[in-house]
């Protein structure tokens, strides 16, 4: 495939900071991978849901090349101030201990695949710049799996069974950075389609591919980036909201329910059944398993919707959910909200809600075609005089369904 002119852009970009960083990536390959905007269930993968998203035109590029040395040296356009990140291959710091710089991400993908028996021997030259929102698309999981993939390949490693890679860009948030991300945000990222959604079956680990009905209206994902900075998810009340999840499951099973995860709890007796029991001891975390239960069983009308082109059904669940996201989960943040009242005024937006995390970062919508430009009016209007303090730091992102991981030779 030939680049964009969106990768073409970039990757002078990239060629500019490798002047600047004196980092010599001339002749190497370019990955691209991409962000992720989910469309069920957010906050369903730790609590074991079906989930269903797509892949978006907000990137990142590594240029890489081997550097015939056993070192890395690496250079983030993004976070110029860290300088270049230089570490000989098995020589990384202790999992947890790299705290506040981006540099934690390679050297948690050198740690990971070492430890999972993955021979390296081969360091990389790489620059990289991005253009992904800070919270709400994933930037953390995009950044992961375009290293491990760069760096496998730099090393002629082949890992075949891509829900292995999924495993192992978790394992790095997880294990050595400390966050306690599920599998969505990866899934999402590595197995999208250009104009396809991706249907995730945890049950049998299954993917498959679900087209955009032929009567679609033409529409367009926004992402909302509130120009708030979002503490990983390991300082957020993402690490809370899972805490609490897992603590109403050992509470239940303690009670004989027989389940494993909220994703258990379809059946509309079952779910009365716990309300009823729990729900003066324990408000909160019945309102948490309320809203898992409900997304639920939206999640298939909105499939239904998907395979019939009805975007509007689309969006308007993508509202309802993000109601109960802020009322019953608890989940999102002031900046996110007003990001979601302004667009919601503007005629032609089906639907539009908190995404990621929480607490910060990037709201999102599903708009008409036509409505574009309203919505980025009424954004621009209002958004800085409810947030002043963010007036200079929000964007709008207008987004495309692409492929989520992209390889480009012959370009640098």
């Amino acid at each position: 495939m030939k680049p964009t002119s969106q990768d073409k852009t970039s990757i002078d970009k990239i060629l500019e900071l490798a002047k600047q960083a004196e980092i010599d990536v001339t002749g190497g390959k370019v990955r691209r991978s991409s962000s992720r905007f989910c469309l069920g269930v957010e906050h369903g993968d730790y609590n074991g849901t079906e989930l269903f998203g797509v892949g978006t035109d907000r990137f990142i590029w590594m240029a890489y090349k081997p550097n015939g040395t056993d070192a890395m040296r690496l250079f983030s356009g993004n976070f110029p101030d860290d300088g270049v990140v230089e570490f000989e291959l098995g020589a990384v710091p202790e999992p947890l201990s790299v705290k506040d710089s981006w540099a934690r991400f390679p050297y948690g993908v050198d740690y990971v695949l070492s430890r999972a028996g993955y021979k390296l021997t081969k360091g990389i030259d790489a620059v990289i710049f991005g253009n992904i929102p800070g919270g709400g698309m994933s930037r953390s999981a995009s950044l992961t799996l375009n290293l491990i993939l760069s760096l496998c390949d730099a090393n002629d490693i082949v890992i075949d069974e891509k829900m292995k890679i999924v495993d192992l860009a978790q394992e790095v948030e997880n294990d050595y950075i400390g966050s306690p991300c599920g599998k969505l945000d990866q899934i999402m990222i590595l197995f999208a389609r250009e104009g396809m959604g991706t249907y995730y079956n945890p049950k049998n680990s299954s993917i498959d591919y679900i087209g955009l009905g032929e009567n679609a209206s033409d529409f367009r994902i926004v992402g909302l980036d509130t120009g708030t900075v979002r503490p990983g998810l390991e300082k957020s009340t993402y690490k809370i909201r899972r805490s609490e999840c897992e603590q109403f499951v050992e509470i239940l099973q303690k009670a004989d329910y027989k389940i494993n995860s909220f994703a258990d709890v379809k059946d509309d007796r079952l779910y009365q059944k716990i309300i009823s029991q729990f729900k003066d001891s324990y408000p909160d975390l019945c309102d948490r398993l309320t809203y898992i239960y409900n997304a639920q069983q939206r999640f298939y009308q909105m499939l239904d919707a998907w395979k019939a082109g009805d975007i509007e059904t689309v969006g308007r669940i993508f509202r309802v959910d993000g109601i109960g996201l802020r009322d019953e989960y608890k989940i999102s943040g002031p900046e996110l909200e007003t990001m979601c009242d302004i667009v919601r005024t503007v005629p032609g937006v089906f639907g539009e809600r908190m995404l990621g995390g929480g607490d910060k970062g990037a709201a999102g919508a599903v708009v008409s075609a036509d409505s574009v430009d309203k919505l980025k009016a009424a954004v621009d209007t209002a958004y800085p005089v409810s947030r002043p303090d963010f007036a200079d730091k929000y964007a709008v992102h207008i987004c495309k369904v692409v492929d989520g991981i992209r390889l480009y030779e012959d370009v640098l």
